[in-house]
């Protein structure tokens, strides 16, 4: 099977004069030569695309894939993950992970808070400020917890994030309004144990990979994993696996939220716990981060003792269920050949 690869290389934009923070989600080439790899050791024969731009310009000119393996995060908008697999479906071509829909919903958390809470799904009571009027409006009891609306790889999320009363959360709204031009997300801050849980697979047939747990250390900047804790993980926290009764709950409660939001063949869930232990759901990423040695799911799937190849299968495992007929699929270079 001939796989194309979207993907957005950082280098890339960090050329073009963007900042390390505004490039945050996007790839290392690290990224593309495991993945190119495992999709090889894999026996299939994988393709670089690059950006929706650079597939926009391949598919015009009339290439095609068998599938495509979509790790594209995009740069402008609010839908900006849904762009690759839209311009896919509409070129009728199979894409893994998550469609225009679910990527466009999980994207702006509080829309995504809003169908985890209609569906029972715990998750920490919540605001949305979307001008400087609006933070008057907030009813929550202190201390919260602020960050920008639609943003991933903790962009946003530092030293400032909790707060603790009227005064900073004006202040902080309104330097995330500015910052980031979109609206801040206001939640109840939950004090308690923080989760992240890897998933594999597409509604009954999704199962929790595993579950890791950051150990912040004194080094750790603020009260949640943000930009720099992630960046530079390595002096700030240890990430280690969890398989006690409230991980396993965490786990349970990821799976719910993963089925829920429609989430196909593989990503990542975070949770975290209230004061009483009871795990709710904060975000999810169904683009999640794979790079060997640094991306959290990673980081699982070494901890269970499973190759970079492995994990990778596992994503292809549970996009072949959804496309039967590729199991055998022949090459198709261009269109018409």
């Amino acid at each position: 099977m001939r796989v194309g690869i979207t993907y957005d290389l950082r280098s890339d934009y960090l050329a073009l004069g963007y900042s390390e923070e505004e490039t945050a989600e996007f790839d290392a080439e690290a990224t593309i030569i495991a993945v190119c790899d495992a999709l090889s050791a894999l026996g299939h024969e994988p393709a670089r695309i690059g950006g929706i731009r650079k597939l926009t310009k391949a598919l015009a000119g009339g290439e095609r894939w068998d599938a495509v393996f979509n790790i594209c995060e995009g740069l402008k908008g609010v839908s900006r993950e849904a762009q690759v697999p839209a311009l896919l479906e509409a070129y009728d071509i199979p894409y893994v992970f998550s469609d225009p829909l679910t990527l466009s919903l999980t994207l702006d958390k509080a829309l995504c808070k809003r169908v985890v809470r209609d569906a029972g799904i715990p998750t920490a009571d919540f605001a949305v400020i979307e001008s400087i009027a609006d933070v008057a409006k907030v009813d929550l009891p202190f201390p919260l917890f602020l960050k920008p609306v639609a943003e991933g790889s903790g962009k946003g999320i530092g030293a400032k994030s909790k707060v603790d009363d009227a005064g900073t959360l004006k202040s902080v709204a309104v330097e995330l309004l500015a910052r980031f031009a979109q609206p801040v997300l206001v939640e109840t801050f939950l004090p308690g144990r923080e989760f992240t849980i890897g998933i594999t697979g597409t509604g009954a047939g999704a199962t929790v990979l595993g579950v890791s747990e950051i150990h912040p250390n004194q080094n750790f900047i603020g009260h949640g994993y943000g930009y720099e804790n992630k960046e530079t993980w390595e002096d700030k926290m240890e990430i280690r696996l969890a398989d006690d009764g409230a991980a396993r709950a965490a786990g349970a409660l990821a799976l719910d939220a993963w089925r829920v939001l429609r989430c196909r063949d593989g990503g990542r869930v975070d949770v975290r716990c209230d004061a009483q232990g009871a795990p709710h759901f904060i975000e999810v990423n169904p683009l999640a981060g794979i790079r060997p040695g640094y991306s959290d799911l990673c980081f699982i799937a070494d901890f269970l003792g499973l190759s970079y190849t492995q994990l990778i299968g596992k994503f292809l495992d549970s996009f072949l269920l959804r496309h039967p007929g590729l199991s055998s699929a022949l090459p198709r270079r261009m269109a018409g050949e």
